[in-house]
């Protein structure tokens, strides 16, 4: 069962999730799951390639913006635009969900969202923003 953190109405994030989490994750709303963990990062994830398949046969939107260290701004324009996109809410994940958490702040920074809002979701999801946006 993946951990998922809910930041606003139609966007959450998780920490590492696997393949039988989809059908779970479609079932509680989300439409769109965004992967920001590069393949190989670790011998025991999955790669990406494995979640192509089982995201639409979980009728969800699958994209992969791999993510190493700090997002940079075109990753977080990436996943704000795929934010503008979605059909519905989405879940974003990484190991931790630290850098999908950032790849969002920075993306919504960039559009007019007030550092300390975005600083106070973080924490509403157990996520510190301070140092990335403070």
């Amino acid at each position: 069962m993946a951990d998922i953190r809910p930041v606003t109405e139609s966007f959450a994030v998780a920490p590492q999730i696997a393949v039988e989490d989809l059908d779970d994750i479609a079932d509680r709303g989300f439409r769109l799951v965004i992967n920001n963990r590069p393949d190989g990062e670790s011998p025991d994830q999955p790669p990406s390639t494995g979640f192509v398949l089982a995201a639409r046969q979980a009728g969800l939107d699958y994209l992969h913006i791999p993510v190493r260290g700090m997002p940079s701004a075109d990753q977080a324009e990436a996943v704000y635009a795929a934010l503008q996109g979605a059909q519905g809410p989405t879940l974003a994940f990484c190991r931790s969900g630290t850098r999908s958490l950032a790849a969002w702040a920075m993306g919504e920074a960039a559009h007019g969202r007030s550092p300390e809002e975005l600083v106070r979701l973080g924490r509403s999801a157990g996520y510190d923003l301070l140092g990335l946006l403070g």
